[in-house]
């Protein structure tokens, strides 16, 4: 069995200057194609909004008195977004579902000493905490992280080189 899902992997092999995509060795990219609520829900293309041709991952968003849709680029590393109200750098914010309305799930604190807690946004529709993406809850803090079972044995084959 091939532990890659390629049907839903995208390779584009680009590089945005314009945007500071993070590129990986070789000028791979890692794009998000599907990502799933608290519930299953779809959270990529509810929206015509688009970054590069892909169609952006959407959440619900609180923060300051304030309530909306937040569309987040699927491109890892490039924090380009589309929301319809300011909201100041390190406030905190609370991420939904915008199709269930149920808050993204608790994961951990971040451990950086900000303060900021990391939520879950899942790559597979069985919702699993191996393939996840992990986005911050303090805006303009951008520490999300992308986690998959190979990330996993790879920091595990790191640490036991023998």
């Amino acid at each position: 069995m091939d532990p890659v899902d390629r049907r839903n992997l995208t390779i584009t092999g680009r590089f945005s200057a314009v945007t500071g995509a993070v590129d990986a060795p070789d000028g791979v990219q890692v794009i998000i194609t599907q990502a799933y609520g608290p519930r299953g829900d779809n959270l990529v293309g509810l929206s015509d909004v688009e970054f590069d041709g892909h169609p952006a991952v959407t959440l619900g968003i609180r923060a300051d008195d304030h309530e909306g849709l937040i569309h987040l680029s699927p491109i890892h590393g490039d924090g380009r977004k589309s929301r319809s109200f300011a909201i100041p750098a390190g406030t905190r914010c609370e991420l939904f579902c915008p199709v269930s309305k149920q808050p993204l799930d608790l994961v951990s604190e971040v451990g950086d000493g900000s303060g900021a807690r990391y939520y879950a946004i899942y790559l597979t529709p069985q919702l699993s905490q191996g393939t996840m993406l992990m986005i911050s809850d303090l805006w303009g803090h951008y520490h999300s992280r992308i986690i998959d079972d190979f990330e996993l044995i790879s920091a595990w084959a790191a640490r036991h080189p023998d």
